[in-house]
Formats: structure tokens, C-alpha cells, sequence
């Protein structure tokens, strides 16, 4: 929690409005921390509700966020407008173009509006920590008698299960390790499911007086912009997003259900979350989606996983939510030891890592400004091919698997899991590229880009993250293709020129095909050699 301290409590006057920020990562009015104190402020002392939005074009650019991404972000923007609407809240979005001024216009605008409060929930980027701690900073300055608003503010920890601090080694320092991490998470999740998993509560309605309140009134006929200038997506692809990835809550809540109840499809890669035909499943436990997660995760050809990551990013539905909607499955417990093979446990120790690379931020904020976490590897010598970067991104470098999933990632703003992992290999050990720019186009295109998540999967591949992959393992590409995508279902889809091939030829035709052979196909040969980039990246590590 971030909040002034050490001050008289503020009076809230009977013409004043309590104010709740949305931001980035809490769109929902269910199961939200900040939403539900505010509505709890703003119902004790009978003041009106207003939640606040605010574009900020420079703070997409900076964090290179995607512009389907933005659209996505809209579109919920738009649904929660009438939602809150129904009772009696309006939604009112601002665009300020600066970052660095934000703090002092917010400042500005609560003054005017009147407000006694100001709640939101933390983002735990080094940037908006810096900016919720300037704010905290001059309202506690203004309170103890400087100029300016003087308004309780009050930041809450909602976007992971467990706020980063709280889990910590035995000499109070944080983990750089995930596994002896995971398991005193999971200790403290399953000694104390109210604390961490309980419904954090909404949002009451407003007294229908709101409507007529002097600040509120011209607020409610504010309209929620339908596009961001600089990060609108062209009508076609709008449409195909639209189609892709629907918004609402509601939404969450069955592609959830799907995960959690019903069966594995296979070729179902190339449709949206929520297409018809899916079947429940006998027993959930085993051999629905999330029974049969363990093994299903990493099989790319497979409608195996959850699809829920772009909700979960942007704050469509609470990381709690997930979990207590998978503990309904045993008992209201969570199993979380994954060694057993359970699904269960193998999918809570994904949203585990999802906080885990939240702690990271939080405890080593270098990773937040572009530099390694370890810093061992700061000074490894990248290879500078604009040819092989532009190969890569446009799913061209010779490598089913990867072209595949490259293609994927344009086409749908979203990759399997394991497909990021054998894209970002190939990139960094192979291609030894550096993977800062990786990192920055997968941003640019991911729905469900997040810092924390995206910096500590391509740390992980590059070798210079907490916890990752050691240097010396390096993926083979045919033999990663062959265990992900075993019958070639997922490459043939995605890369159509190689439809007619079957075995082992999907994978890798360059060991069957001579080169007019493949060229003929309107397919490439593969732009590297694996064992010669094997031994110069083993090389450029060791030094």
C-alpha cells in the first residue's frame, strides 16, 4: 500500500466527490480492491463516485505497448462506460500527452472536481511507481500546510495473488529463484486463502442525485473515444481483434468455464476463444483442458491452454478470480505441487510466475530500465543483421516452428506459451540477436504484453535473467518442432507453403528437400546453421 501518512484524516464535505483511478491493469468493476475502498469511502460519507481514465500516449511509447493492445483496452473502456453507467458512475476519460505531467494535472483536476480522495490500484513498472509516489509526495507536502489539493490518497496492491515483498527467504531478502520462491507462495496462498484469494469486492451504485451533482452531470455526457490517435488499428484489423478477442466480463468468465470444463480440441489454434463446438468435459479434473494441462500445455497443434492471458493482463478479471474458479474443481483447495503431474497444480504454478516476475520488478528495478538481471552478461556481443531480424519477424527464417509462430503472433496479436519460449531461443542463441529488441516487438504485438511477464520470458532465453535457461542449453529447432507440433498440424496451418509435406519433412526440409526443391514451394532454407551458431554463441557467453 502507498498512502499518506502521519496526517489528520481528511474531511470529507458534503459537496466533495471521491475519485477511484483506473489504470492499465484493473479494468473491471468486480473482485478490485481500489474500485471496491472507494466505493466503500464514497458510500460512509454519501459522496458521489466518479471513475477516472487517463490516455497516455507517451507512456504506450515509452513501454512500447501494442496498438491492439490499446484498441483492446478501449473496447473494455467503452463496455464499463455503460455498465457503470446503469448505476448512476461515470466513467470520464482524459488524454494527457505528457507523462511527466500527470501527476501535477491530476493534482489539478481533483482540486477542481472538489474530490476528498483519490484511490487506485499500484502498477509496479520503476516509472509509475515513481509517478503514484510524486503524487502520494505532494499531497502529503500540501496537507501539511504547502499549496495544492489536500485529498487522502491511497494506492492498493491488487494485480498479483501475493504483493510483491511478501514472500521473502529467511534473512527477509527476495528470491532470485522461482522454485524455493513458488513453494513459500504457495504455502502462504493455501495457509491463508482469505488474505490472498477472497473476492476483494466492487462497486456500489451512486445515489441517483449523482446525476445532477454539479461535477458528475457533464461527465455522464462524456463519451469514452473510440480510437487513440497514433494507436488505432486500420478497419479489417479491427474487426478480425474484435472477432478475436471479445470484451466484457462475462467474456472472462466463459473462456474461463472453457478452460476449466471442457475438452481438448485439436486444430482449434487458428479460432477465437470463444468459438462454438466446445464440449464439456466427464470429469474436469482429468480430462478437461486444465485436467489435461500438464502435458497438453506444450503441444502447440492443440486447443490445450487458456487463452485467458490478454484478460488477465490488462486486469479484465483478477488473478484471485482465476484461482478461486480452479480451487471449485478440488474441494476449494489448491493443489500446487506440480510434480505430481496434476493440471491443476501445473496452472497455478503458471500464475505463480506471472507474480513471480512482478516480485522481480519490484525487488530489482534495473530489469524495469532495459539492463539484465545478470549483470554477469551485460557485455555480451550481439550479432547487428537487420536481414535476420526482419526474417524473424515476418516468420521467413527457414524453421517451421518459429515461422509458424511468427506468422501467429502477426496475424492473431497472441503466441502459445511455447512458442515464445523456441522463437526467443532461436533469436538469442542462435541467431545472437539481442534481446532487448525481441523484447521490444513482442510488446509491440502481444494483447497480452506485460514488462514484468515478456522481460522475464526473454531474460529466461537469453540467459541473463533470474533463474534461466543456462547459457549451454540450446534449443534444437527440429527437434523442438517435432515435440510441440507432432503431427505438423500448426505449421501447415500457418505456414501453407509447406502443407503438402508429412514426418519428419514438416520440421526440417532443408534434410530432405534440396534447395529449388524447398525454393519451389515459395518456402526459404534456414538463414543459420544450428551447430556453428551453437558454438559461436557458447563462445560469446564464455568470454
Amino acid at each position: 500500500m502507498l498512502q499518506s501518512s502521519e496526517l489528520k484524516p481528511v474531511k470529507h464535505e458534503k459537496d466533495s466527490v471521491v475519485v477511484y483511478w483506473m489504470r492499465n491493469k484493473d479494468l473491471r468493476l468486480t473482485d478490485n480492491r481500489a474500485l471496491a475502498h472507494a466505493s466503500g469511502v464514497a458510500k460512509t460519507h454519501s459522496l458521489p463516485l466518479i471513475v477516472l481514465y487517463v490516455f497516455s500516449p507517451s507512456d504506450y511509447a515509452a513501454h512500447d505497448r501494442s496498438p491492439r493492445r490499446i484498441d483492446f483496452q478501449v473496447r473494455q473502456l467503452r463496455y464499463l462506460s455503460a455498465e457503470l453507467a446503469k448505476l448512476d458512475i461515470p466513467l470520464y476519460t482524459i488524454e494527457w500527452s505528457e507523462r511527466k505531467s500527470i501527476p501535477s494535472k491530476l493534482l489539478e483536476k481533483l482540486e477542481e472536481w472538489n474530490a476528498s480522495a483519490l484511490i487506485g490500484n499500484l502498477e509496479y513498472e520503476i516509472d509509475e511507481l515513481r509517478r503514484d509516489t510524486e503524487i502520494v509526495q505532494k499531497t502529503n507536502k500540501a496537507r501539511k500546510g504547502g499549496e495544492g489539493w489536500k485529498g487522502e490518497t491511497t494506492f492498493l496492491a491488487d494485480f498479483c495473488v501475493v504483493p510483491p515483498g511478501e514472500v521473502l527467504t529467511k534473512q527477509d531478502k527476495p528470491y532470485s529463484v522461482f522454485s524455493p520462491w513458488y513453494r513459500n507462495w504457495s504455502a502462504k496462498v493455501s495457509a491463508n486463502p482469505l488474505d490472498y484469494i477472497d473476492d476483494a469486492g466492487g462497486v456500489e451504485a451512486n445515489d441517483k442525485s449523482a446525476r445532477n451533482h454539479p461535477v458528475l452531470k457533464p461527465m455522464f455526457e462524456h463519451k469514452v473515444p473510440e480510437k487513440i490517435k497514433g494507436w488505432s488499428l486500420d478497419a479489417e484489423d479491427q474487426k478480425n481483434m474484435e472477432h478475436l478477442w471479445p470484451v466484457g466480463e462475462g467474456v472472462c468468465e466463459e473462456v474461463m468455464r472453457r478452460f476449466l470444463k471442457t475438452k481438448v480440441r485439436k486444430q482449434a489454434f487458428f479460432e477465437p476463444p470463444l468459438h462454438p463446438g466446445a464440449q464439456d468435459a466427464k470429469d474436469p479434473k482429468k480430462d478437461s483442458k486444465i485436467g489435461e494441462y500438464a502435458t497438453g500445455r506444450n503441444n502447440v497443434s492443440l486447443d490445450g491452454t487458456s487463452h485467458i492471458s490478454p484478460y488477465l493482463a490488462a486486469g479484465f478479471i483478477s488473478p484471485r478470480h482465476v484461482l478461486r474458479l480452479t480451487a471449485e474443481l478440488s474441494n476449494n483447495k489448491l493443489p500446487t505441487d506440480k510434480s505430481t503431474g496434476n493440471g491443476l497444480a501445473t496452472w497455478i504454478s503458471e500464475v505463480a510466475w506471472r507474480d513471480f516476475y512482478q516480485h522481480v520488478l519490484c525487488a530489482w528495478p534495473r530489469v524495469s530500465m532495459g539492463r539484465p538481471f545478470n549483470l554477469k552478461y551485460e557485455n555480451v556481443v550481439w550479432e547487428h543483421n537487420d536481414e535476420h531480424f526482419q526474417a524473424w519477424k515476418d516468420g521467413r527464417t527457414g524453421f517451421p516452428i518459429v515461422d509458424a509462430a511468427m506468422r501467429a503472433l502477426k496475424a492473431q496479436g497472441y503466441m502459445h506459451n511455447r512458442c515464445r519460449m523456441i522463437v526467443a531461443m532461436l533469436f538469442t542463441k542462435q541467431l545472437m540477436l539481442d534481446w532487448h529488441l525481441g523484447e521490444r516487438y513482442f510488446m509491440e504485438q502481444l494483447l497480452d504484453g506485460d514488462l514484468g511477464a515478456n522481460n522475464g520470458g526473454w531474460q529466461w532465453s537469453a540467459s541473463t535473467g533470474c533463474d534461466p535457461q543456462p547459457y549451454f542449453r540450446i534449443f534444437n529447432m527440429t527437434s523442438q518442432s517435432e515435440k510441440s507440433d507432432p503431427d505438423g498440424d500448426y505449421i501447415r496451418y500457418w505456414v501453407p507453403e509447406l502443407k503438402s509435406l508429412k514426418g519428419k519433412a514438416i520440421h526440417e526440409p532443408s534434410a530432405s528437400m534440396s534447395e529449388k526443391e524447398i525454393l519451389k514451394l515459395g518456402y526459404v532454407m534456414p538463414i543459420v546453421d544450428h551447430a556453428t551458431t551453437r558454438k559461436r554463441a557458447l563462445a560469446r557467453y564464455k568470454e
